[in-house]
Formats: structure tokens, sequence, C-alpha cells
């Protein structure tokens, strides 16, 4: 199936690499245009002018943007030059409401739509280990699935669109929770003086570990930020829990915490880190012994 990826950040770029590995990859685009011709270069493949031509090539188009602005954007952008049987794929993570609005668009050019939003990180878009949560018809997903399979290590299917992007707001607030929990364990650990390694080290491989500590807690408690997922995407994303949650009269402590403490950091100028860069404020709150 001829493919097309638009957004080529950390997660997109992983993508379109392993869809071209697969063979599948036919054009490319990105709002920075000078990014698209070096990756389309790198892997052989079309780069385009425009969403609307890139549409016209392929029978699969699969978006990787930031924000929800950005979605409607393309799906516009995209209506152009696509063609009646074609199938739309976001990965980004938006709002229930994005999605629909986004398929309805779609729909009325006779393109399907899929909400696909993905959790596995950069390691996972370039190892194509992602998990996918999806949201759309079922016959669209199996059509589409021996090209989102080259990408990820599970595809599960969880009803009409929205329903992806509503399990990826689940997704994203339990990654918040974890995040405040190993951050404040390990400054604890620091205050307490222990050897920040060994820490890791047992609890990664007992009860209490997890794919968070186990990858970020050495370079936090050194002080490496390098972003796997930034705070400012993070704190975006859990914005949009927030208005779910609120929709739906659930009240949720860890998010507002999360929600005030990414704040801080993107105040301080941390945006651009990694989400355990939590870490900065939470050895601030226990002193040393």
């Amino acid at each position: 199936m001829r493919t097309g990826m638009i957004g080529l950040g950390a997660m997109g770029s992983g993508m379109a690499r392993n869809l071209a590995r697969a063979g599948f990859l036919t054009a490319v685009w990105n709002r920075t245009a000078s990014k698209a011709q070096a990756l389309a270069s790198e892997l052989g493949v079309s780069v385009v002018a425009s969403p609307a031509e890139l549409a016209a090539q392929v029978e699969l188009v699969i978006v990787c943007v930031s924000a929800d602005d950005d979605v409607l954007a393309v799906v516009e952008a995209l209506s152009a030059g696509i063609r009646p049987g074609s199938i739309v794929v976001d990965t980004s993570t938006v709002s229930v409401e994005t999605a629909r609005t986004a398929a309805q668009r779609l729909a009325e050019r006779g393109v399907a739509f899929l909400d696909a939003p993905v959790s596995g990180g950069v390691e996972g878009a370039r190892s194509g280990t992602l998990v996918m949560m999806v949201g759309g018809d079922t016959e669209v997903l199996e059509r589409a699935r021996p090209v989102l399979s080259v990408l990820t290590r599970q595809i599960v299917h969880f009803g009409v669109v929205g329903a992806g992007q509503g399990v990826k707001a689940v997704n994203q607030l339990m990654a918040a929770g974890i995040n405040q929990a190993v951050t404040e364990s390990l400054a604890l650990a620091e205050a307490l003086q222990l050897p920040m390694d060994k820490v890791v080290e047992i609890i990664a491989g007992g009860a209490a570990g997890n794919w968070f500590l186990a990858h970020r807690g050495l370079t936090m408690t050194q002080g490496h930020y390098a972003p796997g997922f930034k705070i400012a995407l993070h704190y975006k994303d859990l914005l949009i829990c927030e208005a779910l949650a609120r929709r739906v009269g659930v009240s949720s402590p860890v998010l507002q915490a999360s929600l005030q403490d990414y704040q801080r950091l993107i105040a301080q100028g941390c945006g651009e880190e990694d989400i355990s860069a939590l870490y900065r404020l939470k050895r601030q709150f226990l002193p040393s012994c």
C-alpha cells in the first residue's frame, strides 16, 4: 500500500524510516521543508510541496504532528488532493473532539479516518515497537494493519473514532503519575545519600520496577534530560486530560500536581527537556541529610 508520512519530528522521522525499510513509504511532507528534503534523500522517496500533492500519490496517509490545530490544518490541506477510498491515520495526541471533526471532514470526501495515538516514545518510533490505540472502523483498520504493523509491537482497536484518543489520555495521566512517583522517590534516595546506580538497579528489578525508572532513572540522577518525551508536549497532553476529566466529573490530584509542576519547569525554560527533568523540582523539596 503506497503510504505518505506527514510530520517528521522525532517521532515521525522514526516512523518514516521504518515505513521505508518495509517498502511502504512513497512520499513525505513536513512544515520545515529542509527536514523533509534531507529525509527523503536519505530514504530514496519523494518529497512533495504540499499535503495535497502527497495525498494524490498515495493510498494511506500517516500524520504525526503536535497539536489539535495542526491536525485540522493538515486534514484541510489534504482535502484538496486526496482521493475517495484513501485512509488517513492520525498518530498525534489530540482531543476526542478533534479526532471526530477530522473524521467528519474526511468522510465528506469519501476518505476513511483512524485516530491512532501511540505510546513508546522516540525509542519506540525508531525501533518500530510502538503501542497503538485505535478508534475507527474495524474494516478500515484491517486494511491499514499491514502498514501500521511495521511501526508497532501491538495494535488494539477500542471502538469508534475518538476512542483511541480517550485511551491515550488515560495513558498520559498514568505516565504523569509514574513520573511523580519515580522522581520523588529518587529525590528521597539522594537525600539519604544512597548510591543512586544501585538504587535504580534494585528497584527496577522488583515489584516497583517500571519502564520509566529503568530507562530514565540513571540519566535523571546524573542531571541529563535529553528529550524522549518533552515536558511541553506532556503538558499539552495533560490539558487534554484535564478537559476530559472535567467533562466526566473525575477528580485527579496527580493531574493537577503535574500541571502545576510542568508550568513551573516551563517557566524556568525547561519545556524542551525530557519529562524526567521533574527531578529538578523534587530534589529541591527534600533537605539533604
